[in-house]
């Protein structure tokens, strides 16, 4: 007989993908005030991605200045691996700014991608 019980989903299978510095193409501070608390809320739930992901304009949430970087750094310590394209940030001239996460190339944002059940593009 099987149980009818449903276990939780794993997200641990899961990708977060950031291609801009905030969230959604409203003003630069709404999007701003949208990935702060997104990333807050995420934190809040216990339920964190297997990886989270930067390309483009993304990278620079990764980088000094961004609002986000306490949020990052504690996901960071929670497990989950952040991957900043590396030519991204060498085209927006970031690379020596990089705060946490570690720098790969479009090969680790492919192969991250392909491995995982789920991607929330953001």
């Amino acid at each position: 007989m099987m149980n009818n019980l449903i276990p939780p989903p794993n997200h641990r299978d899961t990708v977060l993908l950031f291609t801009r510095f905030g969230l959604g193409e409203g003003p630069a501070g709404l999007q701003q005030a949208l990935v702060v608390k997104y990333l807050g809320l995420t934190l809040e739930s216990g339920v964190y991605p297997a990886k989270v992901l930067f390309y483009t304009e993304g990278v620079r949430l990764a980088c000094a200045g961004s609002p986000v970087l306490e949020a990052l750094r504690s996901l960071e310590a929670a497990g989950v691996e952040l991957v900043l394209c590396k030519t991204c940030l060498d085209y927006l001239g970031l690379a020596d700014q990089v705060q946490v996460g570690v720098v790969g190339g479009m090969g680790d944002i492919l192969e991250a991608l392909d491995k995982a059940a789920k991607v929330i593009s953001l």
